[in-house]
């Protein structure tokens, strides 16, 4: 008589699980991935903002990298039970929690861009006549583009992995299976849900690393190599 099944079993892989599951995990997948996006796309649209304060007036530097640095530091159990009173038992909590975490990483990273503009790039741009505004979108932020895209990376591969907690309400995506799997110890059902969540992160940083080399295609620019010195490339004698 054939053995039992995979999912009889308790298997760790199973494909039975993924086929009979399917609708499921593509839920839990879209869930995933909308939190996911929402929270680093709110965290762009307020990071990038705090940044041009910070830069602007030195003063407000150490205010706005201090309370983004404080926020990362606030445990995400204690943050989303913060914020339930606020939002109610919805995807609001996660989003609003995972946005600040994200802060730390985008205000830095942008601040940390705009501030390796070369002085004689900018100066050059303001003696052609380019206004404030002109100068950032133009000159300031294409420059800037490598590090900016570099702490979007981080910040959502991270906020990829945050979701999950978002469990604790009900809103965790791929998390929530998790979650149940572990209460029951199923372990098809932990193990598909942990394999998808890492496949989301690697797609996600792979999805901005391409996004950043076609914004940026002077940093794929090789310089060639000047010609050799005749005899093998040795170096001449100077004579006094």
């Amino acid at each position: 008589m054939p053995g039992p099944g995979c999912l009889q079993a308790n298997d760790w892989i199973c494909a039975e699980y993924v086929r009979t599951r399917d609708t499921e995990l593509a839920d839990a997948t879209v869930q995933h991935i909308g939190i996911t996006a929402v929270s680093v796309v709110i965290g762009l649209l307020i990071a990038f903002p705090l940044a041009l304060v910070a830069r602007r007036w030195r003063g407000a530097a150490g205010a706005v990298l201090g309370l983004t640095t404080v926020l990362y530091t606030v445990p995400s159990l204690a943050m989303f039970a913060l914020l339930t009173p606020l939002f109610g038992v919805s995807a609001s909590v996660v989003v609003t929690g995972l946005v600040m975490y994200s802060l730390t990483i985008l205000v830095r990273n942008i601040l940390a861009g705009l501030e390796a503009v070369p002085t004689e790039v900018r100066e050059a741009a303001r003696g052609m006549g380019y206004g404030a505004a002109r100068l950032l979108f133009e000159v300031e932020l294409p420059l800037a583009l490598p590090a900016l895209v570099a702490g979007l990376r981080i910040a959502t591969v991270s906020t990829v992995a945050m979701t999950t907690i978002g469990s604790v309400v009900g809103y965790g995506g791929l998390g929530n299976l998790i979650a149940s799997g572990m209460e029951g110890f199923f372990k098809a059902e932990v193990l598909t849900a942990s394999v998808l969540c890492v496949l989301l992160a690697l797609s996600a940083d792979l999805l901005l690393m391409g996004l950043q080399r076609l914004l940026t295609p002077w940093t794929r620019v090789r310089t060639r190599p000047g010609p050799r010195a005749r005899g093998g490339g040795r170096t001449a004698k100077v004579v006094a």
